[in-house]
């Protein structure tokens, strides 16, 4: 969409809303921020040390909210190409319940809100991440990269990938090396995942006009793609296990679910056409993220009763 057409969009939206709670709950993405809690939620207990509960408690919010502003802040900037999309014309915006103005305040609100909170009630460093992740996200991400460039989502990837440091920051004060794997794990998950998603949703995004891969590269290249960065992800997601930071139940499981994985993203890449090759990508998008839930449920389970996997 061009940026008359946007700015002419914006201009459509300045009336008053008619914005329920459930409106501006919609804003915050809270399926996107229930993945960021848990994976922060993952870095703080897997951190060096012992974190008192009400700072635990403290950053996770903090987090959270940090990451729901990133969610509303990027639905403002989105909301010309998300009105032509299928999958997300029914979002506050574009339907006409919260106007952008809004939306833009709401989300600066908890942005610096959430940052401020972090740096005066748990530490500095931590407080720089989330404020560096919510600056990522917005600003790199969804201003530049996603209408820029088909890698979009490998460079914007990483703000998703940060809460497991930002957690471990909280709780420690430092970044450690457990949680730099943490975020590269994330890191080469979120191309596949996405891709996949990209793969059946490719005339959404040719219609509002944003290079997804699919679109400018052509499927059979987003097929490629999703294959090298899964084998790369798969024994990446296994490297805590072999460097002794996880145990043997880590390790079972980032084995077995990393095995499907990859047969997984054969199928995608051997099925090219039709129905199957759609099957393909929608199992590998909606396996993708139950991979990722797996791998960080048993890093928490074994931080917290590490005696559960007889270790």
């Amino acid at each position: 969409m061009s940026d008359v057409a946007s700015r002419e969009y914006e201009l459509s939206r300045t009336g008053p809303s008619q914005a329920s709670v459930s409106d501006y709950v919609a804003l915050l993405k809270p399926r996107v921020m229930s993945l960021v809690i848990f994976t922060a939620l993952v870095g703080i207990v897997r951190a060096p040390g012992e974190v008192h509960p009400v700072i635990a408690f403290t950053a996770l919010l903090c987090i959270a909210i940090g990451a729901g502003a990133s969610g509303a802040l990027n639905m403002w900037w989105d909301a010309d190409i998300d009105a032509v999309m299928s999958r997300t014309k029914r979002r506050p915006i574009p339907a006409g319940r919260v106007t952008p103005g809004e939306a833009l305040a709401f989300g600066m609100t908890l942005a610096v809100g959430s940052v401020l909170v972090l740096g005066l009630l748990v530490n500095e460093l931590s407080a720089a991440l989330l404020a560096f992740t919510i600056f990522f996200y917005v600003v790199i991400y969804t201003m530049w990269l996603k209408r820029w460039t088909p890698q979009n989502i490998v460079i914007g990837g990483a703000a998703g990938a940060f809460p497991p440091m930002v957690g471990w920051a909280a709780a420690s004060g430092g970044i450690g090396l457990e949680s730099v794997l943490l975020f590269l794990i994330i890191f080469f998950w979120t191309p596949p995942h996405f891709w996949a998603l990209a793969l059946y949703k490719s005339g959404d995004y040719e219609r509002a006009g944003v290079p997804m891969l699919p679109v400018v590269a052509g499927t059979a290249e987003t097929r490629r793609q999703i294959l090298l960065y899964t084998l790369i992800l798969v024994p990446l997601a296994m490297s805590p296990f072999f460097l002794g930071m996880a145990g043997i139940g880590y390790g079972l499981v980032s084995g077995i679910t990393g095995a499907f994985m990859l047969l997984l993203a054969v199928q995608v890449y051997r099925r090219r056409e039709g129905a199957p090759a759609e099957q393909a990508a929608k199992r590998l998008f909606a396996f993708s993220i139950l991979y990722l839930f797996l791998l960080f449920a048993v890093l928490l389970v074994e931080a917290v009763a590490p005696a559960g996997f007889g270790l």
